[in-house]
């Protein structure tokens, strides 16, 4: 396939950041600019039996795979259309067993390598830039970061080496560092993780943490919509990461995982740090070192409950949670983000445990603060609004929770689109209540 381009965006050299998108034409918040199909996808393995494997459609009765009895589709259409990537997993999961694990990076490694020797032309999620092109800032991985992808690398060759032909172990460095920085998670209108993929045109884009778009899918397409006015010359940029915590961590996470540092309007003047940090109104303040304390207990707490989650129970987990927010609050008000982030981790655990009380408590009280932190428009205040109605309905408060979903479907108008099957969902949801 011979570049096509996108209507009304255009590759560019970005001053300072290199290859970026720009707006070619005027877009107002709401508007589509473009969609990606994606190059190559992978259902995470928590979701088969209620995704469709190939077009990731969430529906009761699928229909699974008569061999490995593992992946399910929508019908037999879809699980011809999958053949050529399912065959890559399917006789390995009945000849592994329980032993079969290789990570969705691999996973989804694999897939790519089947990809590109099936269509070695362009492809239609390439009209800008091609999976080949990725940055993959091998001259910048640390120690830890080159011997996971050396265990990827042997992860892809003890799994997947029947069905495959491989690059060279140097082609395969380069490939995995590239869909490590370049990877997309799917996610659902909870932001519950789907599955991952990547984009190439997508990830064309530049970070801001004032974005003035948003990527959401539709099934295994990329949708990138605007949430701020876009004219003609203008770049347009996504958010690389979860844009509710304070400066100073935001670019800590960039520096790791895309290397670099922001210099957007919010990084260099940190408008929003003091009221992200808020501290508790007290009659005697606490000292400096006292809330330097605090935050580097905020900091390790947040990365320990992190590494818990795969080793304790819900019931520790939920423990673990109220210490810490005992502990902090002593100092942090409770908008202060490391609190928000400590309450969105126990109402997890209390989803997880069917605690809906529990839920719906953490939940009231993560709405208003998150509704302020983040910008407008925000996938995070909508899937928490989402959760929170939802919640509400199942405990029977009927108008709270027809009243949390409309706030949902309006922030979702403007980052799904008024069509998307979701909010026709959601929309059916507040129908039966009345």
């Amino acid at each position: 396939m011979k570049t096509e381009g996108i209507d009304g965006i255009e590759r560019f050299t970005s001053p300072g950041k290199g290859r970026g998108l720009r707006a070619t034409k005027h877009f107002k918040v709401g508007d589509l600019l473009f969609s990606c199909p994606a190059y190559a996808y992978v259902l995470t393995v928590s979701e088969r039996a209620a995704h469709c494997e190939f077009c990731f459609t969430r529906k009761e009765g699928l229909s699974k795979c008569g061999k490995c009895k593992k992946a399910f589709y929508c019908n037999v259409d879809c699980q011809k259309g999958d053949w050529c990537m399912h065959k890559l997993e399917c006789s390995a999961m009945c000849a592994y067993g329980e032993n079969w694990s290789p990570s969705e990076t691999v996973r989804l490694t694999a897939r790519i390598i089947a990809k590109q020797k099936m269509q070695p032309e362009r492809s239609a999620s390439e009209k800008l830039l091609l999976v080949r092109e990725f940055e993959a800032h091998l001259n910048e991985l640390d120690n830890e970061r080159s011997e996971m992808n050396q265990a990827d690398i042997a992860a892809l060759h003890h799994f997947y080496s029947k069905h495959l032909e491989f690059p060279d172990h140097a082609g395969l460095t380069v490939l995995f560092a590239q869909v490590n920085c370049n990877g997309f998670t799917i996610e659902d209108e909870e932001l519950s993780h789907l599955g991952s993929a990547v984009f190439p045109d997508v990830a064309l884009m530049n970070h801001s943490c004032c974005p003035n778009v948003i990527v959401t899918y539709k099934g295994i397409v990329a949708e990138v919509r605007a949430v701020q006015e876009i004219n003609p010359g203008e770049e347009v940029f996504t958010s690389y990461i979860d844009l509710l915590y304070p400066t100073e961590d935001r670019n800590e996470r960039l520096r790791d995982s895309y290397f670099f540092t922001c210099d957007c309007k919010e990084c260099t003047t940190k408008s929003k740090d003091k009221a992200k940090m808020k501290l508790r109104d007290l009659s005697e303040p606490p000292k400096p070192e006292e809330v330097r304390d605090m935050l580097r207990y905020a900091r390790n707490i947040i990365e320990d409950f992190r590494r818990a989650k795969h080793c304790k129970t819900p019931s520790e987990l939920l423990e673990m949670c109220e210490l810490s927010l005992d502990k902090m609050g002593a100092i942090f008000e409770d908008t202060n983000v490391y609190m928000l982030h400590m309450m969105y981790q126990a109402m997890g655990v209390c989803l997880y445990m069917e605690d809906w009380d529990g839920a719906m408590s953490y939940g009231e009280k993560i709405i208003k603060p998150y509704s302020m932190h983040y910008p407008a428009h925000s996938l995070n205040v909508a899937s928490m609004y989402l959760k929170l109605g939802r919640l509400y309905l199942g405990l029977e408060k009927k108008s709270m929770g027809i009243k949390a979903l409309k706030k949902a479907i309006v922030i979702m108008e403007v980052t799904h689109g008024k069509d998307h099957h979701y909010i026709a969902e959601i929309k059916r949801e507040i129908q039966q209540q009345k």
